[in-house]
């Protein structure tokens, strides 16, 4: 079946899909952890994404043909990639480095409306943007200012910071 979508029902249709993918996430983490417990959930999460990470990576490159290396190019990819749309990163430059600030966490944020609680992300999220960024430029080393399990302002659940190695 070939999907036809009129201009006007493009935007709607990327929504769709974006929300689609989050929530198959969403209940493939929740149905692991209460079969098998949080710890089993997050162990196979880390492994997930970091594979996700590095495929993300070189499928936007290939895609939407991004040749750059360094923070441009991991800017520039960073724009393509499903997370960044459905959580909204906001993303500043800052001199030789990048910051990844993440208000708004949908995930995290249905966990504490279902009484779940939070979840140790911050491995999980390690692993996908170290993965992500090697696959733009090996020299891209990541840093977690704070992200889950880390106490976090209440305004901001997580930061990250991106530079070239030197």
């Amino acid at each position: 079946m070939e999907l036809n979508l009129k201009e006007e029902e493009k935007d709607g249709f990327i929504n769709f899909m974006l929300r689609q993918y989050r929530l198959v996430d969403a209940l493939w983490f929740l149905a692991v952890e209460d079969k098998f417990g949080l710890d089993a959930a997050v162990e196979l999460n880390e492994m997930v994404w970091e594979e996700m990470g590095a495929r993300t990576a070189r499928e936007i490159k290939k895609r939407f043909g991004i040749v750059e290396n360094g923070l441009d190019g991991f800017v520039k990819a960073l724009k393509y990639f499903p997370w960044a749309v459905i959580i909204n990163y906001v993303v500043e430059k800052k001199g030789n480095r990048i910051i990844i600030k993440v208000p708004h966490c949908p995930p995290q944020e249905a966990r504490l409306r279902s009484g779940r609680g939070e979840f140790p992300c911050k491995t999980m999220h390690f692993r996908e943007f170290q993965y992500f960024a090697e696959e733009i430029d090996e020299r891209i080393e990541v840093k977690c200012v704070f992200a889950p399990p880390d106490s976090h302002p209440k305004d901001q659940w997580c930061e990250w910071e991106f530079r070239i190695r030197e």
